[in-house]
């Protein structure tokens, strides 16, 4: 937030949403104005650091919806202290002053006031007068604030912002445009719309669009089944896991003459790794990943689908492979309210949520349990499971802000050590020796040979600062090189018997982890209403792109960074090989491809069109068995 710097208009605008905030208050008494106007200050105090706070985590804003999960706040600890700072202390110097002289107003003030008038001999006016005086102000401070704000607006929305707010594909992009206080009024109108007074945000037409345009997907994978490594693994084992906060610039690398990932760089040798594997999230950061990752939906731009939508109907890999016979469960050892696991999980039909609750605290790490005792437990309960399983663990020991205790810091990290890039480097190696004690466990309990065995990175490590990575890199980085460093994630596939192992450069992202592995499995995603696409199939899938939640798009040679006034020719289309800003109109069919993308999904997520779909289907299907049985009838009788 602090490269937005505020020009003429910003102030104007931010003033005028001020005026907007207050005018109310005029006709209030005198007494009651100073007290409303004290509280207003506090409260935009706090929501402006509130902002700040979260943006430096998440590189975003507060919206309503992520305050239905401010109760995950607290169990942030140590992550937020990371994110205070002293110079912070400016957002609340004047609280110093108005905070006792709020307390002295209402205590004291009604009748000292009153006296000062007696003394000064000054008469209230006629209740009539006052009255009168308070409505032509107020109401001549509303027209301001509103000239102020809306012509401003109404400007940029006709110049450089144009659509913006109707895609509302990335926060920042509002708040450039409506200032801090505008931002948040737009974004409680924009919850309001949504959630209260559109009870059906979708015509019939648009609706029979969305199932049409995701229907194409399913064809396009029902196509792929004549692939020879459709249905290669039938029947085979499935343990996924997601790594928390795992980029995948660590692969492959080393520090102080130490590998940072061996197991994992062993383990590569023997599976299919994904060099140009990016992560989907948003705001729902972890959560993101495991809704994309297992419903293959793209996640909402704000908050969480875990937290917002976990009663609406979703086609993910849990219960899809339980209608195959597979036992599916899910493993995470931290508290199952976060995140709204405990909810969600039961609507995606996993048939147990293993939570911190079900583990026993032997090995203190980061957050909660250590990521090796966290993978012992696990495969304790996982070995004695009725095969074939489905198996989601998700890890947690490499989570924000990365401060082992320093026992299990075995790297020697040189001139990193003492920055949160070294603390990072650390938590991974840690979790990079809990996998390679997971794969030797594997092969003990006989699971290796008829399991595959799936791992990613859920998100970024939040790390902001570039040259701690030029400097763990040695080189400097150039904007797509940062962005593409930022987004994209490990993802290792290792097959039974370690066939079809190697680096893949055909670009997916999460979103089609679950249609890559049931290809594998050979069970049809042609009538699910899923989004992503096999990654692993005889022959790459062409044409191929990875739409990325805040509008960023790449298909492997071209990736797309938007501008933030959301007019497609000003964003950048950067020429991967050259590395180097190339020809705008080599992006613009993808840019409408991924605002189509992006758009769809939140229409289906956001107004439950799979549930309707679903029934829709199910109705066509009764109507077509009773046809059927009546031609079969008549049949007979003709016979």
């Amino acid at each position: 937030m602090s490269k937005m710097r505020m020009n003429g208009e910003d102030f104007f605008i931010e003033l005028g949403a001020l005026l907007l905030t207050v005018f109310w208050t005029i006709w209030l008494p005198p007494r009651g104005r100073i007290i409303a106007l004290i509280v207003i200050n506090l409260i935009l105090s706090f929501v402006m650091y509130a902002d700040l706070i979260y943006y430096r985590y998440f590189q975003d804003l507060i919206t309503v919806p992520v305050l239905m999960q401010m109760n995950q706040v607290d169990s942030l600890g140590e992550s937020i202290n990371t994110l205070l700072s002293w110079n912070d202390i400016v957002f609340f110097v004047d609280w110093i002053v108005i905070v006792p002289f709020l307390v002295y107003v209402i205590w004291k003030g009604r009748g000292d006031l009153r006296r000062a008038n007696e003394q000064a001999g000054i008469k209230s006016a006629p209740l009539w007068r006052k009255t009168v005086a308070r409505i032509i102000i107020s109401v001549a401070v509303f027209m301001l604030g509103s000239n102020l704000v809306f012509t401003n607006v109404e400007e940029a929305k006709r110049t450089w912002a144009q659509g913006i707010f109707v895609g509302a594909w990335w926060n920042l992009s509002i708040y450039n445009v409506t200032g801090e206080i505008g931002f948040h009024g737009f974004d409680i109108y924009r919850y309001a719309k949504q959630n209260w007074f559109d009870t059906s945000n979708v015509s019939a037409e648009q609706a029979s669009e969305s199932k049409a345009w995701i229907a194409e997907r399913g064809e396009d994978r029902k196509e792929l089944e004549s692939d020879a490594l459709f249905g290669a693994y039938k029947g085979s084992n499935v343990l996924m896991i997601q790594m928390e906060a795992f980029q995948n610039f660590m692969i492959g690398q080393s520090i102080g003459g130490e590998e940072i990932t061996p197991n994992m760089n062993k383990l590569i040798k023997e599976s299919a790794y994904f060099s140009e594997f990016y992560h989907q999230t948003a705001q729902g950061r972890t959560s993101d990943a495991d809704f994309a990752a297992n419903c293959s939906m793209q996640p909402v731009g704000n908050g969480s689908v875990f937290i917002q939508f976990a009663n609406h109907d979703f086609e993910c890999m849990p219960q899809t492979l339980k209608q195959e016979g597979y036992t599916a469960n899910v493993f995470h050892a931290y508290e199952g309210g976060f995140w709204n696991r405990n909810t969600m999980y039961n609507n995606m039909e996993y048939d147990k949520f293993y939570s911190r609750k079900h583990f026993t605290l032997d090995e203190k790490v980061g957050w909660s349990l250590g990521d090796k005792s966290f993978f012992r437990q696990s495969l304790d309960v996982i070995s004695d499971q009725k095969q074939p399983f489905y198996s989601f663990l998700i890890t947690l020991s490499s989570h924000h802000p990365y401060t082992l205790q320093e026992d299990v810091q075995t790297l020697n990290v040189g001139e990193l050590d003492g920055t949160i890039m070294g603390d990072y480097l650390q938590a991974t190696h840690y979790v990079d020796a809990a996998i390679g004690e997971l794969v030797e466990r594997m092969k003990a309990e006989g699971l290796w040979d008829n399991t595959i065995l799936l791992m990613y990175g859920d998100h970024d490590n939040s790390i902001k600062d570039m040259k701690l990575f030029e400097t763990f890199l040695g080189k400097s980085l150039s904007e797509v090189e940062q962005m593409m460093i930022m987004k994209q994630v490990p993802l290792i596939v290792h097959l039974p018997r370690g066939e079809h192992a190697g680096e893949y450069t055909n670009v997916g992202g999460q979103i089609d982890i679950t249609p890559t592995v049931m290809h594998l499995l050979g069970i049809s995603t042609a009538d699910k209403y899923m989004i992503g696409m096999p990654l692993i199939t005889e022959q790459p899938v062409a044409g191929h792109k990875v739409v990325l939640r805040n509008g960023y798009w790449t298909d492997g040679n071209v990736f797309f960074m938007p501008s933030a006034d959301g007019i497609p020719e000003n964003g950048k289309c950067w020429n991967i090989a050259d590395n180097a800003v190339g020809d705008i109109n080599g992006c613009l069919s993808g840019i409408e491809e991924a605002s189509t993308e992006l758009a769809m999904s939140d229409q289906i997520i956001e107004n439950d069109l799979i549930a309707d779909y679903k029934e829709q289907d199910a109705t066509e299907a009764r109507a077509g068995s009773t046809d059927e049985d009546a031609n079969t009838l008549a049949s007979a009788g003709t016979k």
